[in-house]
């Protein structure tokens, strides 16, 4: 199982690192084709959430690699996971019924992460 939660935890540091780069570090036009819902919002809170996702991924990896503050990962997982539920009904409102498939299987990741790591404080 530790593989398993291991290659997940890559897996979504992975996708939050890039696609929350791209909102944190792109000019708002140059994203709006892929990802037509940055035009509904403040370039100021497109950039927060693109922050948010890359600091997300970094508490997916960078606690168990290093012993510190282990306990960050699965808050980070826990994080992610809300992200991708707020923006399943973002998505919902818009009628994307793509982009939900898409967070619903990083939601599903994150919740596996989140329970997985949680437990391992549980007893």
């Amino acid at each position: 199982m530790n593989l398993a939660l291991w290659i997940t935890q890559a897996f979504l540091a992975l996708a939050f690192v890039v696609v929350g780069l791209m909102k944190a570090t792109r000019p708002i036009s140059t994203i709006a084709p892929s990802m037509p819902w940055v035009e509904d919002y403040s370039p100021i809170t497109v950039r927060l959430i693109g922050a948010i996702e890359v600091v997300g991924a970094i508490g997916l990896i960078l606690p168990g690699v290093t012993g510190v503050a282990t306990v960050l990962t699965p808050i980070s997982a826990t994080g992610l996971a809300l992200i991708m539920v707020l923006a399943a009904i973002v998505h919902a409102r818009r009628k994307e019924g793509g982009a939900i498939v898409l967070n619903v299987v990083l939601l599903a990741a994150s919740a596996f992460v989140a329970w997985e790591q949680f437990g391992r404080y549980a007893g």
